[in-house]
């Protein structure tokens, strides 16, 4: 099993696990009104051998894409990939969410 670690925006493999905290996995964490994204290097490749290494993760809670992930190969594309899901959730409040309620 190959692990990584991440030193700034470069990653670079492991022969073993590299213990950080999810602190220091965070990439991004951005609240909005409707719901939380956050980013994560995942350190553990999730493309099960198919592909160029999985090493980043976008989550959503809560609003309408509560739940919905998505998964990158470079830090810079889970980076853009975090902050489209929070211009998503954003989008969610002008297109009859919170805002349009009243």
């Amino acid at each position: 099993m190959l692990w990584y670690r991440l030193d700034g925006d470069k990653v670079s493999a492991c022969s073993e696990p590299v213990m950080q905290g999810m602190e220091e996995r965070r990439l991004a964490r951005t609240e909005t009104p409707n719901g939380c994204v956050s980013t994560v290097f995942l350190s553990l490749d999730h493309s099960h051998g198919d592909s160029t290494p999985v090493l980043f993760e976008t989550m959503v809670f809560g609003g309408a894409l509560d739940e919905e992930c998505t998964r990158y190969t470079t830090y810079y594309a889970a980076m853009e990939g975090h902050y489209r899901k929070v211009r998503e959730l954003l989008g969610e409040l002008s297109e009859g969410g919170i805002d349009n309620a009243h």
